[in-house]
């Protein structure tokens, strides 16, 4: 199952962590706070829906620079960028390096919890797709040499018939390698089968 989904919250003020881990505790959801961005990275493990309300301007690290870090580990986590310094230049570059939302600070709460609930809805999306592959994958790996040619042959859109001409066996062995292979991947027809394979295709 899903771990409830995680606000990971980085500023360098505590001021501003307060008020965001509060409004994060207001709508239900998990918050996890840092004071610089090196201290996010050596803890942050990926482990369910989540996303970053992350400072731009910060000692050491920058905000920019934890975005560009996160990005070159494949990580898709939406990030939210706040600043008290309205630079365009800034948010330019961390919308183009695919920043969720950029908000200037003194932003308005709502406007906060609105981001926040939009990307999390994004994120567990994801990790929906992520444990629909998962789960898939494991289905699959039951299947024989034999079971997943007829699979193959089933996806493609041959009937019982069809499969066994072209495989030189009987309709009859055809059917039993079928409802085999249905009941491993627990699917009742054709099109459930093809919704299945589907979920292992790259998002």
């Amino acid at each position: 199952m899903t771990p409830k989904p995680t606000v990971f919250v980085v500023d360098d003020d505590p001021a501003v962590i307060d008020a965001v881990t509060g409004l994060v505790d207001l709508i239900d959801l998990d918050a996890r706070s840092y004071l610089s961005a090196d201290d996010f990275l050596k803890e942050y493990e990926p482990t369910g829906p989540a996303c970053l309300v992350l400072d731009v301007r910060m000692p050491g690290m920058s905000g920019l620079d934890l975005q560009r870090a996160l990005a070159e580990t494949g990580s898709t986590l939406p990030i939210i960028m706040i600043t008290g310094h309205g630079e365009v230049r800034m948010a330019v570059e961390a919308m183009k390096a695919g920043a969720a939302e950029f908000l200037e600070k003194p932003f308005r709460m709502q406007e906060l919890c609105e981001a926040i609930q939009a990307a999390i809805r994004r994120d567990s999306e994801k990790w929906r797709r992520l444990e629909q592959r998962a789960g898939a994958d494991r289905r699959f790996e039951d299947l024989t040499p034999a079971e997943r040619e007829v699979m193959d042959l089933v996806i493609a859109g041959k009937t019982n018939k069809m499969i066994a001409e072209e495989l030189g066996l009987s309709v009859r062995a055809i059917e039993d390698r079928r409802a085999r292979l249905m009941k491993k991947l627990e699917v009742k027809n054709r099109a459930e089968l093809m919704a299945l394979a589907a979920a292992l295709e790259p998002a």
